[in-house]
């Protein structure tokens, strides 16, 4: 199979069929990353391509070795704060205090959801951005530590510290939204199972 990169330099290049590979093989996680955090799914449309076309723009500083999910997904992060500041209604976005929750009204694809699940999603967009999006890129996307620590530039041993922190906060904003210790260690502690039903559920939304 041809290697993220190289069909990355080819689209540069030139090779339209390349650039239609890549999207294809990103557009569900990209779309996914984006879904929960903007107001509107058009603007998580937009956001997915504007990525990859912001890749493209940055392939000199990629090497041969470069891991391209994690310089992706870092990309990714950076487009969204700056769609984000370029938009009048922000003042300012600070993604270690800002939640998404205090930025704008939930999408209409993430008010239809029910039970658990919006619950869950209400939670995360509740806690401070960059929180919300550690949890996300470790448990639906799967990154490793190295990769959350190129995506958000810190040692990995800060990544550990972090998921930790941000678990307790989903944790803690759970227990305060539903009252109820058990339902919040269980959604807590579930993570893993919740992870690809609501990474689903986002890819879905697009289509409905």
């Amino acid at each position: 199979m041809t290697t993220d990169l190289a069909l990355l330099l080819a689209w540069a290049d030139g090779d339209p069929s390349s650039g239609e590979a890549l999207f294809d093989r990103y557009f569900d996680a990209l779309y996914a990353f984006f879904w929960s955090k903007v107001q509107r799914e058009p603007e998580a449309d937009d956001l997915v391509q504007v990525t990859l076309l912001a890749c493209v723009e940055r392939r000199d500083r990629l090497r041969p070795d470069t891991n391209f999910r994690a310089f992706l997904f870092r990309v990714a992060r950076n487009r969204l704060y700056t769609h984000w500041r370029d938009q009048p209604r922000y003042t300012t976005v600070d993604p270690q205090s800002d939640s998404v929750a205090a930025l704008g009204p939930s999408p209409s694809s993430v008010l239809a959801l029910r039970g658990d699940r919006r619950r869950l999603i209400d939670a995360l967009r509740s806690i401070p951005i960059d929180a919300q999006i550690i949890l996300e890129l470790y448990y639906w996307e799967k990154l490793s530590g190295p990769e959350l620590a190129e995506v958000f530039d810190v040692p990995e041993g800060t990544v550990r510290g972090r998921i930790r922190r941000a678990r307790t906060l989903l944790h803690d904003t759970l227990l305060e939204q539903t009252q109820s210790t058990s339902v919040a260690d269980s959604t807590t502690d579930g993570l893993d199972k919740w992870a690809a039903e609501i990474r689903a559920l986002s890819i879905a939304a697009r289509g409905g």
